[in-house]
C-alpha cells in the first residue's frame, strides 16, 4: 500500500515525493518518460533570487527556499550518493547606468534586511573579477552572494535516489494510483487544467540552451541581457536560455539557439572558442501568475497540484517539497501563499 502517489518525476514531483518520504510516508512516483523529463532535464541550473526591494510573499518564499538549499541538497546527495552539483557561488551582473548604480546601493541596504544577513548584494568594480567579469558601461557590477548553481539532471537523479533510499518507488510507465495524489505534470498538466476548467491556467514556454567545455571552477555565475552563464563543478559552463512562447517542436534545437550563442559570446568574450558539448531544448511550465501553483485540486478530494515552476522551479523546489508535504500529510497550508493556490488561478 502507498500513502501518496506523485504523478510526474520532474523537479516539483520529486521534491514533493522526497518531502513526504522524509516524513515517513510511503510514496510512489509515476513518470511516463524518465526522471527529469522536460525542463527538469535541462542544462542551466541557475538559482537566483529576486531583487531585494518591494518585498512580497513570492520573494519571501523564494528566499526561504534559497536559504535552506545548501543543507537540503547536502542531505539529498548524502542519501542518494549522487551529486546534485549544488554550490552557492553567487552571481555577477552589470550596472548599466548611473541611475541603476544608485539603485544598486539602495538595494545593498535592502538586502541586509530582506536576506537577514545571510547573503549580500554588493556593488563591486568590474576589474575585481578580471576576464570573467561581464562588460559594464559604468565599470561596476552587482555581486549577490545568495545565488547558487546546480546541474538539473544531477539534482533530479539525486532526488530520485534519495526517495528510493527512504523506501519510495520510482516507476517509469503505468502503475496503480493509490492514496493521496499529487499532480506535478509540467506544462502538459497546465494545458490539461486549462481545458478542464475552461480558463487559462498556464502554458508552456520553450527554452534552448547549450553546454560548453570551459573550466571556470567556482567563480560566480553571470547574468546580462537576459543571458545566464553558469559554471558547473565538472569543468563545463551552461549558457541559456531562449524564451519562446510559440514553437513547432518541444525538443527541437534550431537557429534561435545559434543566434543566442552569438549574443552570449559577444556579451561574455571569455567564452569565445569554447567547444559546444551539447545543445538542448525543452518546455518550461509557466503558471498564469508567474508563480508556482500549489494546493488542493478543486473537486477532487485527496488530490493536489504542484506545478508552474517556470524559470525558478529549481530554486523554489526545497520549499515546495516542504510545504506540499505539510499540506498532503497534515492538511496544513499555512506556509503556502494565498496567491499560489489553485483557486487563485481560476
Amino acid at each position: 500500500m502507498v500513502d501518496v502517489t506523485v504523478m510526474g518525476a520532474g523537479i516539483f514531483g520529486l521534491s514533493v515525493a522526497y518531502g513526504v518520504a522524509a516524513r515517513g510516508a510511503r510514496v510512489r512516483v509515476i513518470e511516463a518518460q524518465r526522471v527529469g523529463a522536460g525542463s527538469s532535464g535541462g542544462l542551466v541550473g541557475a538559482l537566483a533570487p529576486h531583487t531585494p526591494e518591494r518585498w512580497d510573499v513570492k520573494k519571501e518564499f523564494q528566499y526561504q527556499s534559497l536559504a535552506m538549499a545548501q543543507a537540503h541538497w547536502r542531505e539529498v546527495d548524502q542519501l542518494s550518493g549522487i551529486s546534485s552539483g549544488y554550490g552557492r557561488i553567487g552571481r555577477l551582473h552589470p550596472i548599466a547606468s548611473e541611475r541603476v548604480l544608485g539603485l544598486s546601493y539602495e538595494r545593498s541596504e535592502a538586502a541586509r534586511e530582506c536576506w537577514r544577513g545571510m547573503a549580500e548584494w554588493r556593488v563591486v568594480e568590474q576589474a575585481d573579477f578580471g576576464a570573467w567579469a561581464p562588460q559594464s558601461p559604468t565599470g561596476y557590477l552587482v555581486h549577490d552572494t545568495l545565488s547558487a548553481r546546480m546541474q538539473p539532471r544531477g539534482a533530479a537523479a539525486s532526488l530520485a535516489g534519495a526517495v528510493k533510499a527512504l523506501g519510495g518507488e520510482i516507476v517509469i510507465g503505468d502503475a496503480p494510483i493509490e492514496g493521496k495524489v499529487v499532480w506535478a505534470t509540467g506544462y502538459q498538466g497546465l494545458l490539461a487544467l486549462s481545458e478542464e476548467f475552461g480558463t487559462e491556467m498556464g502554458n508552456g514556454v520553450k527554452g534552448q540552451s547549450a553546454l560548453l567545455r570551459y573550466d571556470a571552477s567556482d567563480v560566480p555565475q553571470l547574468f546580462a541581457d537576459g543571458i545566464y552563464v553558469v559554471p558547473h563543478h565538472d569543468g563545463t559552463v551552461a549558457v541559456g536560455s531562449t524564451s519562446e512562447r510559440y514553437w513547432e517542436g518541444a525538443d527541437v534545437v534550431d537557429v534561435l539557439l545559434d543566434e543566442f550563442l552569438e549574443r552570449a559570446m559577444a556579451a561574455f568574450p571569455v567564452l569565445k572558442g569554447a567547444e559546444v558539448l551539447e545543445r538542448w531544448a525543452g518546455v518550461r511550465p509557466r503558471g498564469k501568475k508567474l508563480a508556482p501553483m500549489l494546493g488542493a485540486y478543486p473537486n477532487r478530494d485527496g488530490h493536489y497540484i504542484a506545478n508552474g515552476g517556470f524559470k525558478i522551479g529549481f530554486g523554489m523546489a526545497p520549499m515546495v517539497g516542504k510545504v506540499m508535504a505539510n499540506l498532503v500529510l497534515d492538511e496544513d497550508a499555512t506556509d503556502i501563499p494565498d496567491e499560489f493556490s489553485v483557486e487563485a488561478n481560476l
